[in-house]
């Protein structure tokens, strides 16, 4: 395993960047023709070409696009301020909402949990959130209702968001549930009963401290904490 520093420079990914377009994510950045860490921890490589560092930080940095939980704090004219766990409180206007309008405004109240995309971060502004997609739609954003909520570190987050995650499959083979998951390190989850949502989310909290490569390997142990 090749652990990495912030501010070294990561002359592997050079090398293959002389033959292939890479892409990089989370914990490295370019600086003119070289590849620095930003972040401290394993480097990892998906192929053919994506390159990232895993790093266990729980301080989520808006982007936009990223999919995040947040919790809303108040009301502030047209729009309501929402915590996403970074350094500022976001913002989602009544009109972010599918079919929304003047007359027909979203129920929402402090405490309240939101499933949405960040639609503008940048660091001299506040985020700014969406609860529809680019066709008006909501799809599966909006409001949490019920279930049970819980965080972890942005490094579960992002593995659980990974395209045909198989700890996700592994765990629909074994019971009927809905998740949304943020990269900002939170987790809603709802099952059929108390029982079967809190299992659930223990299930997914044994997934904490695997990477990549190991996680096709515990995959098969997660029925056993589901019935424990």
């Amino acid at each position: 395993m090749n652990i990495v520093m912030p501010g070294e420079r990561v002359t592997a990914i050079e090398d293959v960047a002389k033959g292939k377009r890479i892409i990089l994510g989370p914990g490295l950045r370019r600086v003119n023709d070289t590849v620095v860490a930003s972040k401290a921890g394993p480097l990892r490589h998906k192929e053919p070409n994506t390159f990232w560092v895993d790093n266990y930080q729980r301080r989520y940095v808006p982007a936009r696009g990223d999919l995040i939980i947040g919790i809303v704090k108040a009301k502030s004219g047209d729009v309501y301020r929402v915590d996403i766990g970074g350094a500022d409180t976001a913002s989602i206007s009544y009109l972010a909402f599918e079919s929304a309008t003047k007359k027909n405004r979203p129920d929402l109240n402090p405490g309240d949990l939101l499933y949405a995309r960040v639609l503008n971060a940048s660091p001299d502004i506040e985020p700014e959130l969406v609860c529809v997609n680019s066709n008006g739609k909501r799809g599966k954003l909006g409001l949490l209702q019920d279930g049970f909520f819980f965080k972890c570190s942005l490094n579960l987050g992002r593995l659980l968001l990974r395209e045909n995650c198989p700890a996700l499959k592994a765990l629909t083979e074994k019971l009927p549930y809905e998740i949304a998951v943020g990269v900002n390190g939170r987790i809603w989850v709802k099952a059929h009963s108390t029982v079967e949502t809190v299992g659930l989310a223990n299930a997914i909290m044994t997934l904490e401290q695997t990477g990549y490569s190991e996680i096709d390997k515990i995959c098969g142990n997660l029925s056993d904490v589901l019935q424990a």
